[in-house]
């Protein structure tokens, strides 16, 4: 193989790395928010986000990797994106800041206090759902001509497919957010993520089913990527692991154990990413333009590779260590153990 053919799937694998990452990491926090609207009182929302307040605004330099290795590696695919969903990513960018700022000023207001809380949910909920609305518009397709798009109307990506992929993730975040403060509280709080996470567990169970069984009809290189001989045979474990999965989280949940619900919670997530990897794949923007069609010139993308391979061990390093540092449950009263 030649290297215009390797360097598009290395980049591939590095934008869905970064992508994964910030899933799995902000995940849980914009999780956090969703779910602050049903602690009891205002003490119990600065336990929830407390546990979160050391780590979090670490998580968007994923994000920011993955739309900055798109935008270096895969400039094609980076114009039809912002272009095909200009008003869901807008929507979403102005939701993190909301969650953001929130988040900061929440915790200094005084009269104002209710109102940063109810950006911080506001934010968090209106941010998880446009990620999935994102995901079910690029997964349902772009109007493609000869590897361009075409222009629709403001609204092209608005469908019932992508409105239920964004209820999805809402569920999905939700879920991360309960098992985090499973893992991470006790007393009353504990408590009520643990009520929580039935709910919401069932609800992403539910979800997983409904989107399996649409995606084929959405999406016709699904169907024969899933449902043709032998790929039936070789994909099988995707969803027999999904569905271990489950049953093991429903289990230690009911057992009331702490540290699985949230690792089989980050392992739906897992699942579900290389189920579309692998659904979609080589696609970049389906239904039909591959990474190499979009990819930049060879030497561009060898150029800042040199970037992502200073920076990916730079973060995961610093990740790593502050999740080492701020480890252990968080007291209501005294933060971190």
């Amino acid at each position: 193989m030649t290297i215009e053919h390797v360097l598009p799937v290395v980049w591939y694998f590095i934008i869905g790395f970064a992508v994964l990452m910030y899933v799995l990491l902000d995940g849980f926090v914009l999780g956090i928010g969703i779910l602050t609207p049903f602690a009891d009182d205002d003490q119990q929302r600065d336990h929830m986000m407390n546990t979160a307040a050391p780590i979090w605004d670490g998580n968007e330099t994923w994000l920011v990797m993955g739309g900055a290795g798109l935008m270096a590696a895969f400039p094609k695919t980076y114009a039809i994106v912002l272009s095909a969903l200009y008003l869901p990513i807008l929507c979403l960018l102005i939701a993190l800041i909301f969650r953001g700022v929130a988040f900061e000023f929440r915790f200094k207001a005084q009269r104002s206090r209710v109102v940063w809380g109810f950006a911080f949910a506001a934010g968090s909920l209106i941010a998880a759902f446009m990620q999935g609305l994102i995901l079910g518009a690029l997964v349902e397709g772009m109007p493609l001509t000869g590897g361009k798009y075409v222009h629709d109307p403001a609204f092209a990506w608005f469908s019932p497919f992508s409105m239920m992929t964004g209820v999805a993730v809402v569920f999905g975040y939700g879920l991360l957010g309960a098992t985090w403060l499973i893992l991470k509280t006790e007393g009353r709080v504990q408590r009520i993520a643990f009520d929580l996470t039935r709910p919401l567990m069932l609800g992403v169970i539910a979800f997983m089913l409904l989107v399996s069984a649409w995606l084929p009809f959405v999406n016709s290189h699904l169907m024969d990527r899933w449902f043709t001989w032998p790929n039936f045979w070789y994909l099988s474990p995707i969803p027999i692991f999904t569905i271990i999965n489950a049953v093991m989280l429903w289990r230690a949940v009911l057992a009331n154990r702490e540290v699985a619900p949230f690792v089989l919670s980050l392992c739906f997530f897992l699942l579900g990413f290389i189920g579309l990897v692998v659904g979609i794949w080589p696609n970049i923007v389906p239904p039909s333009l591959t990474i190499w069609e979009a990819a930049s010139a060879p030497s561009s993308q060898l150029f800042v590779m040199v970037g992502a391979f200073i920076m990916i061990p730079a973060v995961l390093t610093y990740t790593t260590y502050s999740y080492s540092v701020f480890r252990g449950k968080v007291a209501a009263d005294v933060g971190y153990h």
